[in-house]
């Protein structure tokens, strides 16, 4: 896996021609990775109770962002969705304040409506984000944008977060796995657009094949994924959204936390959505009897 992946012409699915990025990635860096994911997932039921919950949440997506019901869902339903996406739930809920479930409503089908080959996500993704004030404080806007479209289509599209990769900030999972040996010192000059974040998923299948992975592939790189930024966080002390993994916590917290399964709190329905107003949005409908 280390080294360069050769540049050539692919055919996405749809029939359109496109030139997919080379990618150098790390096979020593992967293997730690999914190592350490097997380990630490053993003692929470294996990987597949993992794997289970991903697909749970992309059935809730998938149903509540359906053109049929895209109409009529209610604040409350999508709070209940930021829930689930870790890197929004801290900062959505000063927007929806100002904003009305119309207008939520409006961008979100304009987002999921495109090209059947994707060749148009960009574009759409940058449409999104036009709707909401600029700077920094509104970086969250881009992984609201890419939460929907994964979680809503995991096929189509890939896990598209900053904190996949970004090349603004030069930093997330790209860079943890990149093959260089002086990674802590260098730019990485790779776009973080559409072929980017298909040509990294293509990449890992084809490691978790390598490795025995012959079922719900999406998944398992979406775990990986999470499992390589986890271990980053580990490092840097939890820094990275620090009000948010500033307590020790088991081995798995982190890796969940990144794929948005912590959302809710099955005791009290207490959800890590944080309103306007400071308080944390509740469901209680999913309190466990």
């Amino acid at each position: 896996m280390s080294g360069a992946v050769a540049r050539e012409l692919r055919v996405l699915e749809g029939g359109k021609p496109d030139l997919l990025p080379v990618l150098e990635l790390s096979g020593p860096k992967l293997r730690h990775a999914f190592e350490r994911l097997l380990a630490n997932a053993e003692e929470h039921g294996g990987v597949e109770a993992y794997i289970q919950g991903l697909q749970f949440k992309a059935s809730v997506f998938a149903e509540a962002l359906k053109p049929d019901n895209l109409g009529t869902l209610d604040e409350k339903s999508f709070i209940g969705l930021c829930a689930f996406m870790a890197p929004v739930r801290r900062r959505i809920g000063g927007w929806l304040e100002t904003n009305d479930m119309a207008t939520v409503r409006e961008l979100i089908r304009d987002l999921l409506t495109g090209a059947a080959d994707g060749s148009d996500t960009d574009k759409r993704l940058a449409v999104f984000a036009t709707a909401f004030p600029d700077g920094r404080k509104y970086r969250w806007v881009r992984d609201l944008a890419a939460e929907l479209l994964h979680w809503s289509n995991p096929e189509q599209y890939p896990l598209m977060t900053r904190w996949v990769w970004d090349v603004e900030a030069n930093t997330g999972v790209l860079r943890e796995i990149w093959h260089a040996e002086d990674v802590d010192h260098m730019t990485i000059e790779v776009a973080d657009d559409y072929a980017t974040f298909l040509m990294l998923r293509e990449e890992l299948s084809q490691f978790l094949a390598d490795n025995g992975v012959f079922r719900d592939m999406l998944y398992y790189v979406d775990m990986l994924t999470a499992q390589v930024y986890a271990d980053y966080i580990c490092e840097q002390g939890g820094s990275y959204l620090k009000t948010d993994f500033s307590s020790e916590i088991d081995p798995m917290e982190y890796t969940r936390r990144m794929l948005g399964l912590d959302g809710v709190d099955a005791g009290t329905g207490r959800t890590r959505v944080k309103m306007a107003g400071g308080g944390r949005f509740t469901m209680p409908e999913l309190v466990e009897c």
